[in-house]
């Protein structure tokens, strides 16, 4: 366990997404000392393991060794004040989310950004950040003046004339949407099938970690990589931050130094470290018993996913994949729900070819749901009972009626796309699914699991009345199809099935200074904070119509480039 330096330039707190790419941009400089900690173990260049490198996400079933143990979040809250509580995977190893995600690499809509300029955050619409997100990437697919070609991550697609034969019947079922294919999500900004843009290379994962902190960037002498290194606390003097307090892995604590502190924990630490530190609403600061540094009442506030479904549905054989085959989302649709209080292509929904690492899984295909431009909103607190402890997260998922009646039109528009002679015609086969607790164990990688996924397989493959009623076993009795026909047991299940797609965001939201609902001003300064600023996916004022790994990426380098000029 390397010792830690007393005294660091910048101490930046998250080795994920955002804080791989401000440790590489801003050690460049061998004159500032930097130091990067993370919270998750470390996977150096040569050392990754494989469930990370997979095309296929594995690491999600690996327990909690790589992300924040006990961790959960309210989903939806009902009429009576009743929670519906799930556990929340956040990343906790160096890349963060981007070392256990899907990979997707899409980037939004220009009108994502241009809202958040003008909602105050001065210098962020499409054509400040279309330079970052060009610089941040190598595109193996397209050129143009649209994207990059000399970036860390590289980002490509598996198009059509590539395509396995799940991937061409999804495409000819989709084509019943009556939108147009397309090839270039991040290039082509209308309505469409697309073919998914993702981070990975010679069909491996990409991480930030992989793109940012590759082997010649972790051999600068100024810069030094604590792993497995929990922030305690920020430091304080007045209105200054001035380092942070650091627990290694035997449980000693030191106190680091810096000129500046950038906090790059994520849209659920971030905000819990500035309100540990007394940056926040003075109200709940007082219920915790911390004394005040900053009244700030955004922090915590604005927090927002985009409210999804996950549906599955049995594969005939000759469209599933071989096991060697990783790589298993495909395709995307992007449209708009012209439903009251919605916009312009306000819906997504992907199609993958597998539902598991293991053979029930790839004997089902998996479809993500989501409200594209969700208007519901969350908030994250500490907990007055234990401030030091885990934040509560309530993610407020439908707490606007309209995203509630998006997603059940898009259930509705699902069943009628994929229930098709080209995919599953069979409308029975269909049926609703979730990273259950149930499932998240059944998901879990070891043999007994392996043998029992194996066992159902093949019972699942064997005649259509068994099939019928292990399906209903699996869900309940839902039937998706006759749901779709009656519409408040529609809303029900939506209700009772939503979640988020881990992309919580907004929590220390970026704008106008002068609005005492901004967290941080278009720069990531902390506002009323010397020597402290914020950047990940907390900052951003909306969601952008996307996953959110990429614009974490570009607002980090837009960011860094801001620190680079002081």
């Amino acid at each position: 366990m390397a010792e830690l330096p007393r005294e660091v330039d910048v101490l930046v707190v998250g080795g994920g997404s955002a804080g791989c790419v401000v440790a590489n941009r801003l050690s460049a400089d061998p004159g500032r000392r930097v130091l990067l900690v993370e919270a998750g173990v470390d996977t150096p260049p040569g050392r990754v393991p494989p469930e990370i490198l997979d095309s296929y996400p594995m690491p999600l079933f690996h327990g909690d060794r790589y992300v924040w143990p006990g961790l959960d979040a309210a989903v939806t809250t009902d009429a009576a004040g009743r929670q519906r509580r799930r556990a929340y995977e956040q990343g906790r190893v160096i890349g963060g989310s981007s070392s256990v995600n899907v990979q997707s690499a899409n980037r939004g809509l220009p009108r994502d950004y241009n809202a958040w300029a003008a909602l105050g955050a001065t210098g962020w619409g499409w054509d400040e950040v279309l330079p970052y997100f060009r610089k941040l990437e190598t595109d193996l697919d397209f050129d143009g003046p649209l994207h990059g070609r000399d970036g860390p991550l590289p980002i490509r697609r598996i198009l059509e004339p590539d395509w396995p034969p799940f991937a061409r019947a999804a495409a000819r079922a989709f084509d019943a949407s009556g939108l147009p294919r397309r090839t270039d999500q991040n290039g082509e900004f209308e309505d469409g099938i697309y073919p998914t843009a993702f981070s990975n290379r010679d069909d491996a994962r990409v991480s930030a970690a992989a793109a940012y902190l590759d082997a010649a960037t972790r051999d600068r002498a100024n810069l030094a990589v604590a792993a497995e290194t929990t922030v305690v606390a920020l430091s304080t003097a007045g209105r200054r931050v001035t380092g942070a307090v650091l627990r290694r892995p035997d449980g000693s604590e030191r106190v680091v130094s810096a000129r500046h502190v950038v906090l790059c924990a994520g849209a659920l630490q971030s905000p819990t470290l500035l309100l540990r530190a007394g940056i926040g609403p003075a109200k709940h600061l007082r219920e915790c018993g911390i004394a005040i540094v900053a009244d700030r009442p955004g922090v915590g506030a604005n927090l927002r996913d985009h409210p999804a479904l996950t549906i599955a549905q049995h594969l005939p054989r000759a469209l599933r994949l071989p096991v060697a085959y990783r790589r298993a989302s495909f395709l995307a649709l992007r449209y708009s729900s012209g439903r009251p209080g919605g916009s312009a292509s306000d819906m997504y929904l992907t199609a993958s070819a597998r539902g598991g690492w293991h053979a029930l899984g790839r004997s089902l295909a998996l479809y993500f749901l989501w409200v594209n431009q969700p208007h519901s909103v969350g908030r994250l607190r500490l907990r007055p009972s234990d401030p030091a402890g885990l934040p509560d997260i309530d993610l407020g998922l439908l707490s606007d009626p309209r995203d509630l009646d998006r997603l059940a039109s898009g259930v509705r528009m699902l069943v009628g796309l994929v229930v098709s002679r080209h995919l599953n015609p069979n409308p029975h086969e269909l049926f609703p699914a979730s990273f259950s607790p149930a499932i998240k164990r059944l998901s879990a990688v070891t043999p007994r699991n392996a043998g029992l996924t194996a066992l159902l397989a093949r019972l699942l493959d064997g005649p259509a009345p068994l099939r019928r009623s292990m399906l209903r076993a699996f869900t309940g009795g839902s039937d998706l199809v006759s749901l779709c026909r009656a519409g408040g047991e529609l809303e029900d299940y939506v209700r009772n099935n939503v979640f988020g797609v881990w992309h919580a965001s907004g929590t220390c939201k970026m704008g106008d200074p002068a609005d005492p609902k901004s967290v941080v001003d278009p720069r990531g300064r902390v506002i009323g904070i010397d020597g402290l600023t914020v950047v990940d996916a907390s900052i951003m004022p909306r969601l952008p119509s996307a996953n959110t790994n990429v614009p974490v990426l570009m607002a980090a380098e837009k960011i860094a480039d801001v620190l680079i000029a002081r």
